[in-house]
């Protein structure tokens, strides 16, 4: 006898073929979806009428077995499948793929949700973002560009806008200082006419005399005198205007007579002895023992006759000049208009170099450096000792020496020992200061010697340190730091992508728009980076496909449309055997 319960089992099978096909076509509709997760479906009986429970062995039967006839079927689950798919590579610097299990977390309006498409963007506030708007949240960096772990951030990427600079910690030098050349002995003299301290010329000037109080005369030359200073008009301003140094020239600089310091002069005194310091310090002139056998022997003196000497520092490439220097004073009732006129009576000797060079400070400001080696000695048993001076324009202390060292070589030409390899500058623009960097003399890669040669001959080859640059391009790296770009040459760690991993991501609710959201089953998200506790590593420039087979769910589609005809062929038969019954009442 035909059975309407029949008709309701043919049903269950047409709908749950149904939504086996509605799967199968979610799937293969997003075969190029960017790191789409397929899903298959999974069926079960429906509940059994049980007829017989069935009965256990007796001693004269063996037993029966449940008698039941199923209700149709039902569906079970879906069930996502979160293996790989292909990873293809794009050339977008911001499209990233994930090579393992993990997820990217992303702010969406305020909820924190997970997504496998890398396929991001930047928007107008630099921000990484997916395609519909969510934040890409990970890792931001400090004022020295460290990670920052901890609390998640959205992913900044500020090309054009982020600028750095970096100060300069070494430098490495190249070249040989020729040990056959002559030893120094002296520097570059010049001097001045004689000072006195009254028109009778009875009484020379000492570097004691207080010009601010006392009246300065100088010869004429012809046996008279001239007021050179007037202690009545203060303060008076001597300027020096054109002195070099070995070939170079130095900054017009400006002195003032007075007990404290005047607008447009870089030193004040009263006396002698301070405009012969300020001299000293402006020159970079340098007499004290550096080492052993170091000694420059550069200095200014006010001598026995009243005469103004200026002593070059020892070396050729330290010699002063020209041959005549101007310097000027300035001021109502000054006298002379050049009363310290110099005039060359030595020329500086000895064998020595000078390179100049360029380092940056905190602030990327470059910063003009000049080395000098001169030779001091030589030793029997082989060997030479050279003396270093560093010079700078751009240190804001008076003195314009930054660094003084003994520098000695075995018999061989190889670099020995350096009494002193930091240079310290004084910095007034803002940057740190003092500003220290460390001279490399002797790196595994360059170094200098001191063999015999035509001549000597120094370079600085290698140096870090940068002025300022702008973001430029970046790149996302398997362990998802982002290393920005800058005009300067600088790369820089901006930012790190940070990734989830959950104990059963089956559990994980599809929101749409390729994101998910932590369910009851999924388990708590674990926040960590890339390349930890097994959450895959990351790969730039690329996306992660779909994972659909598309050969398997055309398959699955057959199969699914089999199952659909078969169920419907039961009610058809039904349908059949219940028309005959019916026939049978007429």
């Amino acid at each position: 006898m035909a059975s309407t319960t029949s008709l309701f089992t043919g049903l269950s099978g047409l709908v749950a073929n149904s939504r086996r096909l509605d799967v199968i076509g979610n799937n293969i509709s997003n075969v190029n979806t960017t790191a789409f997760k397929s899903t298959r479906m999974a069926f079960s009986p429906s509940f059994s009428r049980s007829f017989s429970l069935g009965s256990s062995p007796g001693a004269t039967t063996g037993g029966s077995n449940p008698s039941q006839i199923g209700l149709g079927v039902t569906v079970a689950s879906t069930q996502r499948n979160f293996n790989n798919g292909p990873i293809g590579g794009t050339g977008v610097a911001t499209d990233v793929a994930i090579e393992g299990d993990g997820f990217f977390i992303v702010d969406s309006a305020g909820a924190q949700n997970y997504t496998r498409a890398g396929n991001f963007l930047r928007n107008p506030q630099n921000d990484l973002v997916t395609q519909t708007g969510a934040r890409v949240l990970g890792y931001a960096v400090n004022e020295q560009f460290n990670i920052e772990d901890g609390n998640l951030a959205p992913i900044s990427i500020p090309i054009g806008t982020l600028t750095v600079a970096e100060a300069t910690r070494s430098v490495n030098f190249n070249g040989n200082l020729n040990a056959g050349g002559a030893i120094a002995t002296t520097g570059t003299v010049l001097e001045g006419r004689a000072w006195f301290t009254d028109a009778a010329l009875t009484i020379p000037v000492t570097a004691a005399t207080d010009i601010t109080t006392t009246d300065i005369y100088m010869s004429d030359g012809l046996g008279g005198s001239l007021l050179a200073f007037d202690s009545t008009a203060n303060p008076k301003m001597i300027t020096f205007n054109n002195f070099e140094k070995g070939g170079k020239s130095i900054e017009a600089t400006t002195f003032a007579f007075n007990g404290t310091a005047v607008a447009g002069a870089q030193g004040f005194g009263n006396t002698l002895g301070d405009l012969a310091d300020f001299m000293e310090d402006v020159l970079g002139l340098d007499n004290t023992n550096v080492g052993a056998s170091s000694n420059l022997g550069g200095s200014v003196t006010i001598n026995a006759s009243g005469q103004l000497v200026i002593t070059g520092n020892e070396g050729t490439a330290q010699a002063l000049g020209p041959d005549s220097v101007s310097i000027t004073v300035s001021g109502a009732g000054s006298g002379l208009s050049q009363p310290l006129q110099l005039n060359r009576t030595a020329s500086a000797d000895g064998e020595s170099v000078r390179t100049s060079f360029i380092v940056y400070d905190s602030l990327g400001t470059a910063v003009t450096i000049d080395l000098t080696f001169v030779l001091q000695a030589t030793t029997i048993s082989g060997g030479t000792t050279w003396q270093l001076v560093a010079e700078s324009d751009d240190t804001a202390a008076m003195n314009r020496i930054v660094g003084l060292a003994e520098v000695t070589f075995d018999n061989a030409g190889r670099f020995e020992s350096a009494s002193n390899q930091t240079l310290t500058l004084i910095r007034d623009n803002g940057a740190v200061s003092p500003m220290q960097l460390t001279l490399d003399l002797d790196s595994e890669t360059y170094g200098v010697s001191s063999l015999a040669d035509q001549g000597s001959s120094l370079a600085a080859v290698f140096q870090d340190g940068s002025p300022i640059g702008t973001l430029s391009n970046f790149s996302i790296g398997e362990d998802g730091r982002i290393s920005g770009s800058f005009t300067n040459g600088l790369t820089r760690t901006i930012g790190q992508i940070a990734i989830a991993k959950f104990t059963n991501p089956e559990g994980l609710v599809d929101l749409g728009d390729n994101l998910f959201g932590s369910g009851p089953n999924s388990g708590t998200a674990f926040v960590t980076r890339p390349r930890e506790f097994g959450t895959g590593r990351l790969v730039g420039s690329a996306l992660e496909q779909s994972n659909v087979d598309l050969s398997q769910e055309f398959i699955n589609m057959i199969l699914a449309s089999t199952g659909y005809s078969a169920a419907s062929r039961v009610i058809t038969t039904t349908d059949e055997l219940i028309t005959q019954l019916l026939a049978l009442g007429r």
